[in-house]
């Protein structure tokens, strides 16, 4: 009996431990050539599904519903092409593997939860990357469990109906009623590195790039662009505990952001729904965007009893308004509400008596700000404003170049060491790249005003030239590039001045292939933040 016992014991641990996990390859030459002849139903921790770039979009649509662990998450990872090129996931006339059966395919072209095959649970430990899925909205129509089927207004491009521990990285999500959907069954999402635009409805105020309710997330390195022509929906509304928004690039929609109610127990019955971290974004308000409002924090459901009733800490965050009317930063829906606004550039290209900081009623405090001049606390206000110090005013803020939207300071600005501390357990300690990038902020003195730090422009993270390894050099089929971690985008141009490649890096050691390279000498670009490094390579 006991060694019956020691056997089971044991055969255990080699089916929860010593099996090797299983990488699905799908693509042109690889093992599965669909996504659908992936077996989604069976994938359990450790399991990966690499889904390779090709010429024509992967035309298909699955759920995942399955659980990994805190050391095997499951992923599904995006391999680009040469030129950095995402695979796409198309979902206009999509299909579903007939082996799934999930409800809400209406609702998303990739839904993560929410099936009965495979059997419903609550998904967790699952990495989603490097794709770009796009094309869920009404107008068009997909084949699943019902035959052809419409997609639902509010369908977005990923469906988020339950789950915890879940990373959205490095994904294009574009072209549907919302970028990304995460419902209240929700925990411990992140979305990092990710392009959202073009999505929301025409005149329609309910869909948006992104729209979340979970318990705890945090949005970081995104790149939210306009939305569709014509949609009146904000570009990051949000309705969770737990909300950190930090190192976002956000530009255009009705609102930038738009932090109000939720109507679940569960996520307004938390502490953290009190307290909500926006900082070290840049926040742009194109002329003619929808609302005047840069954020509204607190409820829109008139229930006031959901509403946030805490506090919105905003702080290092440039704010760029080209309105050529009234532009107001904050909108605090109660006087319950209030903000601590601290170490922002607020800027606006009208004069200053079309900037207002508060829109009514709530409780505002400033502290340490750049701000334009002669800018107004409120037109009708109901709330109170409290000035802490610090603050200052100027006609211009000292960006490097707003033409092309440079925000970075001068050594003549009036912000160089004018901040204030910021909480300890929210450093602000990284800065946002263009686009979808991060690198981190080096502080010397007092903190700068703004989503950057002021770095001298001759200033070089110097390194030796041997940490930049070409090779093989002469190369025929492919070559590597490995280069040093401050380097983040790499281009390839023919002796004509053509640009043959752009990589945005996603790791320091790129493997370029070259089978579409003539023979001939080329000179490689590395582009760190302050400079670029040239490199020859010879193709034979």
């Amino acid at each position: 009996m006991k060694k019956l016992i020691l056997f089971l014991v044991l055969l255990n641990l080699t089916n929860e431990h010593l099996l090797p996990q299983t990488t699905y390859k799908v693509g042109d030459g690889q093992t599965y050539l669909s996504i659908g002849a992936v077996p989604w139903e069976s994938l359990v921790a450790g399991d990966s599904v690499k889904i390779y770039w090709r010429n024509i979009p992967y035309k298909e649509k699955f759920v995942v519903n399955c659980v990994g662990q805190q050391d095997k998450w499951i992923t599904i990872t995006g391999i680009p092409n040469a030129l950095g090129k995402l695979p796409i996931i198309d979902g206009m006339d999509a299909t579903t593997r007939s082996e799934l059966n999930f409800w809400g395919e209406e609702r998303g072209v990739i839904k993560i939860g929410g099936s009965n095959i495979p059997a419903d649970g609550i998904p967790g430990y699952i990495r989603l990357e490097n794709l770009e899925i796009k094309n869920g909205r009404s107008v068009y129509s997909f084949t699943g469990r019902n035959g052809i089927t419409q997609y639902s207004d509010n369908a977005a491009a990923i469906y988020l109906e339950k789950g915890e521990n879940i990373l959205i990285k490095n994904c294009i999500l574009t072209n549907c009623g919302n970028g990304f959907f995460a419902s209240g069954e929700s925990k411990s999402i992140v979305l990092e590195g990710c392009y959202l635009y073009g999505n929301g409805n025409i005149s329609s105020i309910y869909h948006h790039n992104s729209y979340t309710e979970t318990e705890s997330i945090t949005y970081q390195f995104n790149y939210f662009g306009p939305l569709l022509s014509g949609a009146s929906g904000n570009n990051l509304k949000d309705r969770s505990a737990g909300t950190i928004i930090r190192y976002n690039w956000i530009e255009g929609g009705n609102r930038q952001l738009d932090l109000v109610d939720s109507d679940k127990p569960e996520i307004y019955g938390l502490a953290a729904y009190r307290s909500t971290y926006v900082y070290g974004n840049i926040l742009i308000e194109p002329d003619g965007a929808g609302n005047r409002q840069i954020c509204h924090y607190g409820g829109d459901s008139g229930t006031e009893s959901y509403y946030r009733k805490g506090k919105l800490f905003f702080f290092n965050n440039t704010v760029v308004s080209t309105r050529n009317n009234t532009t107001t930063l904050l909108r605090l829906s109660t006087n319950n509400e209030s903000a601590d606004c601290f170490n922002n550039i607020i800027y606006v290209t009208a004069p200053g008596e079309n900037l207002t900081l508060l829109d009514s009623y709530g409780v505002l405090n400033i502290k340490n700000n750049w701000i334009k001049n002669n800018y107004q606390g409120s037109f009708e206000l109901q709330g109170s404003i409290n000035d802490l110090g610090g603050n200052i005013s100027g006609n211009l803020p000292g960006f490097v170049n707003m033409e092309t939207q440079d925000f970075h300071l001068l050594n003549t600005s009036d912000c160089l060491n004018k901040g204030t501390s910021v909480p300890l357990d929210y450093p602000v300690s990284n800065e946002y790249v263009k686009h979808q990038q991060a690198k981190e902020r080096s502080i010397s003195g007092l903190i700068d005003p703004g989503a950057f730090e002021y770095s001298l422009p001759t200033y070089v993270e110097r390194f030796k030239m041997s940490e930049i390894i070409v090779f093989p050099n002469p190369a025929h089929h492919n070559v590597h590039i490995i280069c040093p971690e401050n380097i983040f985008k790499i281009s390839i141009i023919d002796r004509s001045g053509r640009e043959c490649l752009s990589r945005t890096l996603f790791n320091y050691n790129s493997c370029v292939d070259l089978s579409n390279f003539k023979n001939g000498i080329y000179l490689i670009k590395l582009y760190t933040e302050n400079e670029v490094i040239v490199k020859k390579l010879v193709v034979n």
